[in-house]
C-alpha cells in the first residue's frame, strides 16, 4: 500500500464509521431496540474492516520509485553534526 492508499484507507475508515455509527442510531432510537442498533454497527465495523485493511489494487495507485542499490551507494547519508552550544551563561549577581 503506498502513502497516498494509506490516506484514502484512513478516510474511507473515518467516513464508513461515523456513517454507520449514524444509521445504526438512528435505526435503534426509531426502533427502540439497543441490539439493533449494536447489530448495525458491529456488521458496519466488519464492513469498514473488509474494505479498508487488505491490500486492494485502488490503494497501490501511486507506487514509490525506489533507487537500486547499487545507484543508492553513489549517494551517501549525511553526517549528523553535534549540536555545540553556543549560548552564553548570563553571570548571576
Amino acid at each position: 500500500m503506498d502513502w497516498q492508499g494509506q490516506k484514502l484507507a484512513e478516510q474511507l475508515m473515518q467516513i464508513m464509521l461515523l456513517a454507520f455509527a449514524v444509521v445504526a442510531f438512528a435505526t435503534g432510537y426509531i426502533t427502540a431496540s439497543f441490539q439493533t442498533m449494536i447489530q448495525i454497527y458491529a456488521a458496519g465495523v466488519v464492513l469498514t474492516t473488509l474494505i479498508t485493511i487488505p491490500n486492494w489494487p485502488f490503494f497501490n495507485r501511486n507506487p514509490l520509485k525506489w533507487l537500486d542499490p547499487s545507484e543508492a551507494d553513489k549517494h551517501p547519508k549525511p553526517q549528523v553534526q553535534p549540536v555545540s552550544s553556543s549560548k552564553k551563561k548570563s553571570a548571576k549577581k
